[in-house]
This record gives C-alpha cells, sequence and structure tokens, in this order.
C-alpha cells in the first residue's frame, strides 16, 4: 500500500476501522509552528457523527499527540498522532464474509492482498481512517491561517438542494464566507439545512442513501504556488482529494462548464485592483498554467452516495463463485456528504502546506 503523499510536507496514514487505532504521520513542518489540542478537537468534532443523518457509530476521537510536539510547537520531528478506535462492532461484518459490497474495496482489496486484508468495517479502505487526516490537517490549517491564507469547504449540494456558491473574485466576501461555515457541524451558506436533511432522511427511511457535490474554497494563497506539468497545483490537489474514499470527481472553477463556453467568455480579463494584479471573472479557478494566479482557488468534488444501503443487492460469493443477494446490516451513513467536508479542507491544507514549503522554504510557515 502507498499510504503517504507530500514531497517536503509528508502525511502518512496507518490504521483499520476495527483496529486498535488510527495514526497520523505529518513530517516535514519547520520547528517553531504553534499546535492546539483544543484546535485539533474542534476539527474532529466537525467530521464525527452527531444526528440522524450519519451513522449511529460514535466514536469519541480521544487522540494524543505522541511526538514532534513540545511545549505548545512542533519541535521539526515527525508528529504521530493516535486517535483510538472504541466503539466497534465487527460481528455485523463477519455475517457477509466472501461477499464483497457493491462499489466498496471488498472485492478489488482482496484480489490485490490476496484475502489477507482485514475486512473488519472495511478495514483500511474505511472512512475512519479520514479522522487521522482531520487530526494532522488542524495543523496545517493554523499554520496558513497565520501566513493570511483561509480555506473551507461547504456541501455545494445534496439530495437535490442547493446552497449558494462561494465568492470567487472579492477576497473579503469570500473570507467572511469561509468564517461563517468554519464551526458549523453542517456546512452551509445560505438556510438550506433543513432541506439537505430531510433529502437525505427521505432516502434514509427507504434503506437507501444519497451522495451531492462540495465546494472549497483557498483565499489569499500568493501567486505562483505549482508546477507547470505534473506537480500542478490542480494535480496536486485533486490526487490528494480524489484518494479519499466517495470523491468520485473534481473541477476548478468553472470546470465542465467551460466545455460549452467560448474563449471570449472562458477567459479571465487581467485588471489592476488596489494595487495588484487580479482578473476581473475567475472561471480558471485561481490556477493558470498549473500556477496560482492570486485569485481564489475554487473547486468542486463529486461525492458519490454511500454504498452501505440496507435495500437487498446482487452480489457473488468468493469462496463458491456463485451468484446471491447481499443484505447489509450495520451502522451507516446515509450520506457522507456533511462529514467529508472537513476531510478535504484538511487534506488540501495539507497539500498547500506541501507547495507552499517546496516553493519558499519550509521556514516560510514557522
Amino acid at each position: 500500500m502507498k499510504n503517504s503523499i507530500g514531497t517536503s510536507v509528508i502525511l502518512t496514514l496507518s490504521g483499520e476501522s476495527h483496529g486498535a487505532m488510527v495514526c497520523a504521520v505529518l513530517d516535514g513542518l519547520a520547528p517553531g509552528i504553534p499546535v492546539s489540542e483544543e484546535f485539533i478537537a474542534s476539527q474532529l468534532s466537525l467530521r464525527r457523527p452527531s444526528g440522524r443523518t450519519d451513522t449511529a457509530r460514535r466514536e469519541k476521537d480521544a487522540f494524543r499527540v505522541v511526538s514532534g510536539v513540545f511545549e505548545g510547537c512542533t519541535t521539526g520531528s515527525p508528529i504521530c498522532i493516535l486517535i483510538p478506535n472504541e466503539d466497534t462492532r465487527s460481528e455485523d461484518y463477519a455475517r457477509n464474509l466472501n461477499i464483497p459490497r457493491p462499489s466498496h474495496a471488498d472485492f478489488a482489496a482482496s484480489v490485490k492482498y490476496g484475502g489477507f486484508e482485514d475486512w473488519r468495517g472495511g478495514g483500511h479502505f474505511s472512512g475512519r481512517i479520514t479522522a487521522g487526516i482531520v487530526a494532522a490537517g488542524a495543523i496545517a490549517i493554523e499554520a496558513l491561517r497565520r501566513k493570511g491564507i483561509t480555506l473551507g469547504t461547504h456541501i455545494l449540494s445534496c439530495a437535490g438542494v442547493e446552497d449558494r456558491p462561494f465568492e470567487d473574485v472579492d477576497d473579503a466576501v469570500l473570507r467572511r464566507q469561509i468564517g461563517s461555515i468554519a464551526e458549523k457541524d453542517f456546512p452551509v451558506i445560505s438556510d438550506c439545512r433543513e432541506a439537505m436533511e430531510k433529502g437525505i432522511l427521505e432516502a434514509k427511511a427507504a434503506g437507501d442513501s444519497v451522495g451531492g457535490i462540495i465546494q472549497t474554497a483557498v483565499c489569499s494563497l500568493p501567486a505562483g504556488v505549482g508546477e507547470p506539468w505534473f506537480t500542478s497545483l490542480e494535480g496536486a490537489i485533486a490526487n490528494a482529494v480524489l484518494s479519499i474514499g466517495g470523491i468520485k470527481g473534481i473541477e476548478f472553477g468553472a470546470g465542465f462548464a467551460l466545455a460549452s463556453m467560448r474563449g471570449s467568455q472562458a477567459n479571465d480579463p487581467f485588471c489592476i485592483r488596489d494595487g495588484e494584479v487580479r482578473t476581473r471573472t475567475n472561471r480558471s479557478g485561481g490556477i493558470n498554467g498549473g500556477i496560482s494566479n492570486g485569485m481564489p482557488v475554487i473547486f468542486n468534488s463529486v461525492v458519490k452516495p454511500t454504498p452501505s444501503i440496507s435495500l437487498p443487492q446482487e452480489s457473488v460469493r468468493l469462496d463458491s463463485l456463485e451468484s446471491t443477494e447481499l443484505r447489509i446490516n450495520g451502522r451507516h451513513d446515509p450520506a457522507i456528504v456533511r462529514r467529508v467536508c472537513i476531510v478535504v479542507t484538511s487534506l488540501t491544507a495539507i497539500v498547500l502546506c506541501d507547495m507552499l514549503s517546496l516553493r519558499f522554504g519550509t521556514d516560510y510557515l514557522k
């Protein structure tokens, strides 16, 4: 397995859904960066299940920072964060052993790892592993904030209900929008939470699930970050975000809508605003030639419907190679759209710390 991402600032993940704990190691941060365990805890709470639209599995996320931080600051050595698993029910998965769940990693993992993978709760492929991303990402988010860079993710659409999109030109408005959702357990900008939750609960009552689109914005990222080809800013972000289970697509700026535009509509005209080079529109999503242009970086991610549903599904038995009907038991989210927002924000923050360190040196984040 390849469980690390980054070149200068590197995140490594380990653990399984029903194993002893989840572990995140963040390496490459400069010494002297403040670390707030209170902020890590608050970020983890945004990912944690909390209501009827989430799984009934309730983990406390009682994390421990066991290395790399001393007297409230990074030491320059690898930061190791451990998050125990305390609310597991492996028997729910033992009932359907050898029957791969549709659209899960079960079959592909069995082939790749020869049946030695931990199948309990999805093992290393479980969304539970993202707790490590959020814990490490909290450190990255605070480091970026001290450099004036803010970022956040909200639910753009879910269950047929749409939220207002992020402002993509005016930094002041965008910064206020990011601030308005920063501590929301259901991150939406407009008054649409109730309608979205109603749609999710309707799918849950039918034994089904829903997906959606989430939107991420980065405000005040300096121009000049990224490389022209295989370490483009879009490429680095996309590589990270598409590694999250359940994310099946990504678009920057106007994205796929650009295909139906003419160049005169798609181009972002340059202008001078407050003595700086800016663009009047931001259909490019703040990136040209793989490099940040100083405008807000905006991208949308597609979240597929949660594959674990209560409805009967067609599958096969891997031990006898016979067709069978699968009925999934256990505790599952009817939608992961809400909980994955903080995961995408956190992983994006880690990628940005890596890209900024490559551009300006590791001391840039001190």
